[in-house]
């Protein structure tokens, strides 16, 4: 698959699965995801993409700070209905990292290694994203602020002559290269930008 080269430079996340060890998916348990992943499983790269992404990164290092981080062992719930905006596109971001899943995920092995009712959606308040440990009951919220890395001002009317049919090749390949040009700032020139990924410990 052919995409832009700021994909592989984005920070991968790896995780220790015991379920992935037990059926013999991975030797020690171990897997990795990039962004590319994110991006296979969308079908795209956009802001929402790269944020939930970058969301459940942060997420990770603040709850597991001196350890491999534990695929299947975190509750997420977001405060928003999964049909409200862009809820479902990170929701779907989310549980392809951390395992967790709604009512129709894994049901386990003799009561453990269960992902099934660890998604979950509309639980209220000033919650956008939560992340919680069900081994220690650590939990943060997350909050992405996209509009923190602005899109290109030419980006408007480039997106209404391609929906209008009257965009070129030229003009359509530049469209697309000032959306992944947003995107890379993102994940890369703001990787670390609290004001664009706020972590608050609970």
């Amino acid at each position: 698959m052919s995409h832009p080269a700021f994909f592989d430079e984005v920070k991968g996340i790896t995780q220790y699965d015991p379920l992935a060890e037990i059926l013999g998916a991975s030797d020690d348990g171990l897997l990795r995801y990039s962004y590319l992943d994110a991006v296979k499983l969308a079908g795209h790269s956009c802001p929402t993409v790269a944020g939930a992404y970058l969301m459940t990164r942060k997420a990770l290092e603040r709850l597991y700070p001196d350890s491999l981080p534990e695929r299947g062992n975190l509750r997420v719930e977001f405060g928003a209905e999964q049909d409200d905006g862009v809820t479902g596109v990170i929701a779907n971001v989310v549980s392809l990292i951390t395992g967790a899943a709604g009512e129709g995920g894994f049901k386990g092995l003799g009561g453990r290694y269960g992902r099934r009712d660890l998604l979950r959606f509309g639980v209220g308040g000033e919650v956008q994203l939560r992340f919680t440990r069900i081994d220690t009951g650590a939990a943060v919220d997350v909050s992405y602020h996209p509009g923190t890395v602005p899109p290109s001002p030419e980006m408007s009317a480039l997106l209404q002559k391609i929906l209008a049919g009257e965009a070129n090749a030229d003009e359509r390949a530049e469209f697309g290269r000032l959306w992944q040009l947003r995107v890379k700032r993102i994940l890369i020139d703001h990787f670390d930008d609290p004001q664009l990924v706020a972590v608050e410990p609970l």
